[in-house]
């Protein structure tokens, strides 16, 4: 919920986001790929669920994740709406981006499920591509505000791989979205893993700059990311909360600054905590492009409008990308291994 607006109840006003009305199909042009030693698609072992409170409505929210098919991708499905369709975690279904990430039936307004980013993060983070997730409330629980206690149900629900080989996306120009000084920006790049680099610059100077760079692998979100938690300005939760949003925020879920002040009693997990968050965000909000990207990502005081900008461009620019079919040796590479 990290806003830092100068009015937050202005911003939560707004409604000049720029989304679709009508969601489009997601439907990825095959591209055989040179190589034939592929990495699979997974899913969960068996399912997991958990119950906690969802940071904006301050709801108890109950939570299940249940193994899916090859080639289901992330699905949302609200247990409490009568009927509800399920909402595919793709980047064309998002409807809101103001205060966290929120994906929607574009033909019921109820239907929505917000603060997907972290849950979504945890699923990038471990490799799970497919995944049924049932909600009985509005939003995904916030649990501690990290990426952390979801990583640990996936965990103890287990990992298991499936036969179709996982679908990336590969950048093939530079594909960028501005909005004043800050930027999101996909590039081109040979790297085996795709490379992540985040600016934030806050007025807080307990935040201030702090940049972090980052090859993306399932070890590095572990002990680089997954831990980092969501923060909030002191000064913006009595206005948020006049609002009717943040009512399940604390100091157990959020970091909560106060100039150049820490407010949680057991201070920072890590002296850039605040950078690592973004960068997590940024990671949840990356995954709903359906598949694995391929390439180099940058992002300059961005946040969830311009993560979602930017895969909208991406994909609206048919020149930009390819998919590919992911990859770990060539056929000579396996017989020189065996």
């Amino acid at each position: 919920m990290e806003s830092f607006s100068s009015d937050p109840v202005a911003l939560l006003e707004r409604d000049d986001e720029v989304f679709s009305s009508t969601p489009q199909t997601f439907k990825l042009s095959p591209k055989p790929s040179k190589t034939v030693v592929t990495v699979r698609q997974n899913t969960l072992r068996s399912s997991i669920r958990c119950v906690g409170t969802g940071l904006h409505t301050g709801r108890k929210i109950a939570l299940r994740m249940e193994p899916a098919p090859a080639d289901t991708g992330v699905i949302f499905q609200r247990t409490d709406i009568p009927g509800a369709a399920a909402i595919p975690a793709l980047y064309d279904h998002v409807v809101d981006t103001r205060l966290s990430t929120v994906i929607g039936d574009s033909s019921d307004r109820q239907n929505r499920v917000a603060t997907i980013e972290h849950l979504m993060s945890a699923l990038a983070g471990k490799g799970i591509h497919n995944v049924r997730i049932f909600l009985d409330g509005p939003e995904v629980p916030v649990l501690d505000g990290s990426s952390a206690d979801f990583l640990f149900l996936i965990d103890c629900a287990g990992r298991a791989s499936l036969e179709p080989s996982r679908r990336e996306i590969e950048i093939l120009k530079t594909v960028r979205v501005e909005e004043g000084d800050a930027f999101t920006e996909l590039r081109p790049s040979t790297a085996k893993n795709m490379l992540l680099s985040m600016t934030i610059d806050f007025p807080a100077s307990a935040i201030g700059r702090q940049t972090l760079e980052l090859a993306f692998t399932e070890a590095s979100f572990r002990t680089e990311l997954s831990f980092s938690r969501t923060f909030a300005n002191h000064r913006e939760i009595a206005a948020l909360q006049a609002a009717g949003l943040a009512l399940g925020g604390s100091l157990d879920n959020a970091v909560v600054v106060d100039e150049d002040k820490i407010l949680n009693p057991t201070g920072l997990r890590v002296k850039d905590e605040f950078v690592r968050h973004k960068m997590l965000d940024a990671v949840g909000d990356l995954s709903l492009a359906g598949a694995q990207i391929r390439g180099s990502f940058t992002g300059y005081k961005s946040g969830h409008h311009l993560n979602n900008q930017l895969l909208r461009k991406l994909f609206a620019d048919k020149t930009a990308w390819r998919e590919v079919r992911s990859a770990t040796k060539s056929v000579s590479e396996s017989l020189r291994a065996a």
